[in-house]
C-alpha cells in the first residue's frame, strides 16, 4: 500500500546507506511536505531545458493542485509499476529513475495544458519527453490510470488514442494511424490489455478489454475482448483464460490461451 510517509522512509533509508544520493533525495523527495509537491519537483527537474525561461515546478504544482486527480493517477501508476514488474521492490526506485513513470506523469501534465488552450506549453512538454526518454505521446492522447510502461523506450501514441485504466504497454508499442483517417484515427486499446514489445496497433480500431497483443504483432483490425492478436498481420488465436493479463504480463502465450 503506498503512502507519502513510506516514500519518504525509503528516501531516509537510501539516502543513509548510499550518501552520494543524499541531496538528490533531499531535492525531490524530503524537503516537499507531500506527494503532490514532490511530483511537481521530479517533473520539473526531468524537463530542466529551458528552466530559467519557464518556471515549470511551479507551473506543474499549480496544476497538480487544482486538479487532484493527477496526484490520484500518478499514485496509481506507481503502484502499477511495483505490482507488475519483477524488478522493482521498492517505490523510491521507480519514482526517481523510470523513465515509462516519467514520460507518463509528464503526459498528464501536457494533457491538462492541451485540454486547457496552452497548446505550445503542451507541445514543449511533449518534445522534450521525446528527447529525453525516446517516448512520444501526443499531448491530446487520453490515458487512464495505473498504467505501465515498461522500459518505454519507442513508445508512439497517436492524438485520438485511448488507453483505458490498467494497461501494460512494452517498449516500442506504436498506436498510430494509417495515414489514411481523418478525426478519430487512432486505436482505443480497453482496460486490463497486455501489448507487447514492438506491438504496433493502428487506425481507428479496438483492442478489447483484457486482451493480448503479441510482441512484434501489427494489428489492423480490431480484437474481441479477452482474446490473443499475434502475427504480421496479427490474426486472432483464440480466447484467453486471464481476466487481467496486463497483471499478469505472462507473455508464453500457451499458458492461457483456450
Amino acid at each position: 500500500m503506498f503512502s507519502w510517509s513510506l516514500l519518504r522512509e525509503e528516501a531516509v533509508e537510501t539516502a543513509r546507506r548510499e550518501p552520494l544520493l543524499k541531496r538528490l533525495l533531499e531535492s525531490l523527495i524530503l524537503v516537499h511536505p507531500d506527494f503532490n509537491h514532490a511530483l511537481a519537483a521530479l517533473l520539473s527537474n526531468q524537463c530542466i531545458f529551458m528552466h530559467e525561461e519557464i518556471d515549470l515546478c511551479r507551473a506543474i504544482l499549480e496544476i497538480v493542485e487544482k486538479e487532484p486527480y493527477i496526484a490520484e493517477f500518478a499514485v496509481c501508476d506507481l503502484v502499477a509499476v511495483v505490482e507488475k514488474d519483477p524488478a522493482s521492490d521498492s517505490f523510491l526506485e521507480p519514482f526517481l529513475f523510470y523513465k515509462g513513470y516519467h514520460s507518463l506523469e509528464l503526459h498528464r501534465i501536457a494533457h491538462w495544458l492541451w485540454l486547457d488552450g496552452q497548446r505550445y506549453l503542451a507541445y514543449y512538454i511533449q518534445s522534450r519527453v521525446a528527447q529525453l526518454f525516446g517516448v512520444d505521446v501526443h499531448p491530446a492522447a487520453q490515458i487512464g490510470k495505473g498504467i505501465f510502461i515498461d522500459h518505454a523506450t519507442g513508445i508512439v501514441i497517436g492524438e485520438t488514442a485511448v488507453v483505458e485504466d490498467n494497461v501494460s504497454l512494452l517498449h516500442g508499442v506504436t498506436l498510430g494511424g494509417t495515414g489514411k483517417e481523418t478525426g478519430k484515427r487512432h486505436p482505443t486499446i480497453r482496460k486490463n490489455c497486455l501489448l507487447g514489445a514492438n506491438a504496433t496497433v493502428l487506425g481507428n480500431i479496438v483492442v478489447g478489454e483484457g486482451s493480448v497483443i503479441g510482441a512484434g504483432s501489427v494489428v489492423l483490425h480490431s480484437v474481441p475482448p479477452h482474446s490473443l492478436a499475434a502475427g504480421v498481420p496479427a490474426t486472432n488465436k483464440g480466447e484467453i483464460s486471464l481476466a487481467e493479463p496486463s497483471n499478469s504480463m505472462d507473455q508464453i502465450f500457451d499458458d492461457y490461451v483456450i
